[in-house]
C-alpha cells in the first residue's frame, strides 16, 4: 500500500512536489523508494512523466 501524500494546494514546482513525496516516503520508512523515485523523476523527460512517476510511489490526495 502506498503512503498518502497531500500534493494539492502545494507549489506546483516539480522539485517541491518531488521533495514532499520523498519526505512522505521516508516518514513511512521507505527510504530506498524515496531515493529511487527521486532519481527517476530527475531523469524524466517531461513534467507529466515526472508526475506519473511520483504517483507510482505515493497516493496523491
Amino acid at each position: 500500500m502506498k503512503p498518502r501524500c497531500k500534493l494539492s494546494g502545494k507549489d506546483g514546482n516539480l522539485f517541491n512536489l518531488m521533495g514532499v513525496a520523498a519526505r512522505t516516503l521516508k516518514k513511512a520508512g521507505l527510504k530506498k523508494e524515496a531515493k529511487e523515485m527521486t532519481d527517476r523523476v530527475i531523469q524524466s523527460k517531461s513534467y507529466n512523466e515526472a508526475l506519473r512517476i511520483i504517483m507510482e510511489y505515493v497516493e496523491v490526495e
